[in-house]
């Protein structure tokens, strides 16, 4: 079949929006401008009385923290208008501010569609920015290492046809050694005189057998590159292969292209297999290995086509009520639920068939041993539907809130510091800006790094007169660099492809827009997904 297509919560102050939008802080190739000043918004909320200040104070932060997962997220506005401020300290009574709790980033699960929907929604006109927190205390000190892309798994790889890496997962060599041990047992019932050379043609039966499983996966991915779909990779695994295909299809029409061609070359297959046999002699090795590999792939293509998800069938379900009620959610919850109900099916309904013979075998053999291997294999295949199914649901759920992420919403405002710039006035700067980042920059006003946040915290108060910005940045890199028109999936991407704690937002004229905080994504995307669809 074919699959295509965080967390730390935000404090109560995170969810405050500030009633002005920010402008760009400074063009990447020249001196720096300042933005315009602060302006109400339509949020029906008063704007604050004072001036926000950041806050930087000595917490147990090392200087060198992990860089912050890439999450998801979402929220509204230009850069948010919060600012370093200079040594401006709570008196000692106070009671210190406690960090944002860790989460876990959203999770995109491999072998698992990663269709999305693009749904449009909030208004970057009228901002919510990441709120009212100092710069000492957001999440983004205590961040998360990135959440990189998995890799294979653990798994063999095996070649790279068509471009797309075909890998071997390990439960497949168990699932092989299971075919070669049932296949064994049969062929000593209809070819005793091969004695144990049977587990070798059982092995070479298993093989067989997965190369058709392969080129199942293979259609799934031809169709997917014709239709400029991004295909991760094909996985080999227990109950067949899974094809990773990144994005969504458009059309109705192609998704259920997309998931028939699958079937329908195990049914092709089925058939050459089928006209294969006619010439040879039916008790012989050959003749058993055709017919076996002849029923096989009619099984592959009758249980691929069932109507629920995460099967073929349930993507052409999801396809035709796509295209009925023009909803692309609507025909993932229906074919989710249909998926489930046919978990429970095989759950009971595999066993009792095989009990009473309707499968072809003789009722009153199957006692003992085999009548538990039935039920231990229906139990795995309804768990693994059913587990499918869910995740569908969960996917389909993500992918809605995906267009919600925009990097121009979620970046924090910055002002430009040149490299020996002390710290102490850096963040006066900024706290007279109104800003919550920090950028390097050189003589002619272009970016060469960022202040990194967890950097500030780990300075003592009384040292940051002695102390220059560029001890406290990372330099910048190409990927670093995102331009404020990203939004969802693409946002993601650029995250994903250089893990970072912060990247600097520029526009497409080159001038500097902000900075964005890979932790202000992340606990975005988590307001996001805790709202009803």
């Amino acid at each position: 079949m074919d699959e295509s297509g965080g967390s730390g919560q935000p404090r109560s102050g995170n969810d405050e929006p500030t009633e002005r939008h920010a402008a760009p802080a400074t063009p990447a190739t020249g001196p720096a401008r300042p933005g315009p000043p602060p302006q109400g918004t339509d949020t029906g909320e008063a704007p604050p009385v004072d001036e926000p200040t950041m806050v930087v104070r000595k917490v147990d932060v090392p200087p060198e923290t992990p860089d912050a997962g890439a999450g998801h997220g979402s929220s509204g506005g230009g850069p948010s208008d919060q600012g370093p401020s200079e040594e401006k300290t709570t008196p000692e009574h106070a009671a210190p501010e406690p960090a944002a709790p860790e989460g876990k980033a959203g999770e995109q699960p491999a072998g698992t569609e990663q269709h999305r929907h693009e749904a449009h929604t909030g208004h970057p006109e009228h901002p919510q920015p990441a709120g009212d927190r100092t710069l000492a205390h957001s999440g983004l000190a205590k961040g998360r290492p990135p959440r990189r892309e998995r890799g294979p798994g653990g798994g063999l790889l095996m070649g790279r046809p068509f471009g797309v890496p075909v890998y071997v997962a390990p439960s497949w060599f168990l699932v092989a050694a299971l075919i070669t041990w049932v296949f064994g047992g049969q062929l000593d019932r209809v070819l005793p005189e091969l004695g144990a050379a049977r587990y070798l043609v059982s092995l070479f039966f298993a093989v067989a057998f997965y190369a058709s499983v392969l080129v199942h996966e293979l259609a799934h991915t031809v169709a997917a590159l014709r239709f400029k779909l991004p295909v991760r990779r094909i996985q080999l695994q227990f109950f067949g292969g899974v094809s990773e295909i990144e994005k969504e299809a458009e059309t109705p029409g192609r998704e259920f292209w997309l998931a028939f061609v699958g079937p329908l070359l195990s049914l092709a297959l089925s058939g050459l297999f089928y006209l294969a046999m006619q010439p040879v002699e039916p008790g012989t090795v050959p003749g058993v290995l055709l017919a076996g590999l002849m029923v096989s792939n009619l099984i592959v293509a009758a249980f691929n086509l069932l109507p629920g998800l995460p099967l073929d069938g349930g993507r052409m379900l999801r396809a035709v009520i796509w295209k009925i009620t023009g909803k692309p959610m609507s025909g993932t919850v229906a074919a989710a639920w249909v998926g489930r109900a046919l978990a429970v099916s095989v759950l009971i309904g595999l066993p009792l068939l095989t009990q009473s013979g309707a499968l072809g075998s003789n009722a009153e053999d199957n006692v003992g041993m085999d009548t538990v291997m039935d039920a231990l294999l229906a139990a795995i295949l309804a768990a693994i539907i059913w587990t499918g199914a869910g995740n569908s649901l969960r996917m389909a759920r993500l992918r809605e809130h995906l267009p919600e992420l925009r990097a121009r919403t979620l970046t924090r405002r910055a002002v430009p510091v040149e490299t020996d710039t002390p710290l102490s006035e850096a963040l006066r700067r900024a706290n007279a800006a109104g800003a919550r980042a920090l950028v390097v920059v050189d003589a002619d006003g272009h970016p060469l790094s960022l202040v990194r946040e967890a950097a500030i915290v780990g300075v003592p108060e009384h040292r940051r007169p002695w102390v220059a910005v560029s001890g406290l940045a990372q330099d910048l890199t190409d990927g670093m660099r995102v331009s404020a028109e990203l939004a969802g999936e693409d946002l993601l991407d650029a995250l994903r492809a250089t893990p970072a704690t912060e990247y600097l937002v520029v526009e497409d004229t080159g001038e500097i827009y902000g900075v964005l905080s890979a932790a202000d994504v992340e606990r975005a995307f988590v307001k996001a997904m805790a709202r009803p669809s």
